[in-house]
């Protein structure tokens, strides 16, 4: 007998819809298997079976986050196939801030009413993130919420696991001045500050403002801001291999002034040149409409950089050939000195 039930649906909650849903997303998850993967979706719990040859001494780095107030422009465009992406982003960009390489991500979507056609595009987005990844997407969860949250609301959230031999774990230790920072572009507003975002544009207050084209961005609000985060994974990696990596910091809440000094070493300073820093036109615009102080500026947004990397500096020229070759564009910023200030724009 299938399952089923009439007073359950009749309360808010349809599981036929569920299982609809994992039938659509099916597809979507079977491009994410790479070796390791042990198990379908469907089960109570996801299977991976890692491979650590060649590592000494294997260590797990795990991350979690959501999308943040990003989700609600989703859901005013009704475009959900690219929101998925930024969850993955937002979860293995920071993993790989140690150096490790992501295995398997997991998401949960809470909605206030499963439509199953909807769930399989954002599942869609979420497939697209871990095969830029390379990791597998191997079980997540989709539940409903009705009561709490409205029929077409909906959040996002992901975890990941990934892993690092212990000897190669990039911790600030071997940081030391004159080592170069290293930026590598982001793709724009990326997945945070959203709520300033919101209030500057009347987004929330102004219909239609997600609709209109923008000269000086060459496209609609909408389509500027829904941007997918880029995800930095391999080509982080490939750096990694080439160069001695001293350092990395994913720019995400927060901004320059509170990420960059979670990768520092203890008694240094991260001196970036303003106008190395390849700031795109959105931050501009978001500047001038909202009359933001630039301090304010690079302490909540990326402002172009999404990565910022610590290496040698005998070695910076080999990270920055890898990262091209990779398909990344990457500039100096600036270099490690010795000082007390954390971020030092000059």
């Amino acid at each position: 007998m299938k399952s089923f039930s009439d007073s359950y649906k009749a309360a808010g909650v349809d599981v036929t819809a569920g299982y609809r849903s994992v039938e659509l997303m099916k597809s979507h998850v079977a491009r994410t298997k790479i070796p390791g993967v042990v198990s379908g979706i469907g089960g109570f719990g996801g299977l991976f079976q890692p491979d650590f040859s060649g590592m000494k001494e294997p260590v797990l780095v795990s991350g979690t986050d959501g999308v943040g107030t990003k989700l609600k422009l989703a859901m005013l465009m009704d475009k959900h196939d690219t929101i998925g992406i930024d969850a993955v982003a937002m979860c293995v960009n920071d993993v790989i801030c140690c150096g490790a390489k992501p295995l398997f991500f997991l998401d949960y979507i809470a909605c206030g009413r499963n439509f199953p056609e909807k769930v399989a595009q954002i599942v869609a987005g979420v497939a697209e993130g871990c095969v830029q990844a390379g990791c597998a997407l191997i079980g997540g969860e989709t539940a409903e919420h009705p009561g709490m949250m409205a029929e077409e609301d909906y959040d996002l959230a992901g975890f990941t696991v990934a892993a690092v031999d212990r000897e190669k774990v990039i911790d600030g230790s071997q940081m030391k001045p004159g080592d170069v920072l290293l930026g590598l572009a982001s793709s724009g507003v990326h997945s945070n500050g959203f709520s300033l975002v919101r209030k500057v544009f009347g987004i929330d207050t102004e219909a239609g403002v997600l609709d209109k084209y923008c000269e000086e961005l060459g496209g609609t609000l909408g389509e500027t801001l829904l941007t997918p985060t880029k995800i930095y994974v391999k080509p982080v990696l490939a750096a990694i291999e080439a160069a001695e990596v001293h350092g990395i910091s994913h720019i995400t809440g927060g901004g320059f002034y509170e990420n960059i000094p979670r990768m520092l070493g203890q008694g240094l300073t991260a001196k970036i040149k303003r106008n190395a820093v390849p700031k795109l036109p959105i931050f501009d615009l978001l500047m001038q409409k909202g009359n933001i102080p630039e301090r304010d500026m690079y302490n909540t947004f990326n402002m172009g950089i999404g990565i910022c990397m610590a290496v040698s500096a005998e070695t910076a020229q080999a990270a920055l050939r890898a990262l091209k070759e990779a398909g990344e564009e990457a500039a100096v910023i600036g270099e490690v000195a010795a000082g007390e200030e954390g971020v030092l724009l000059c």
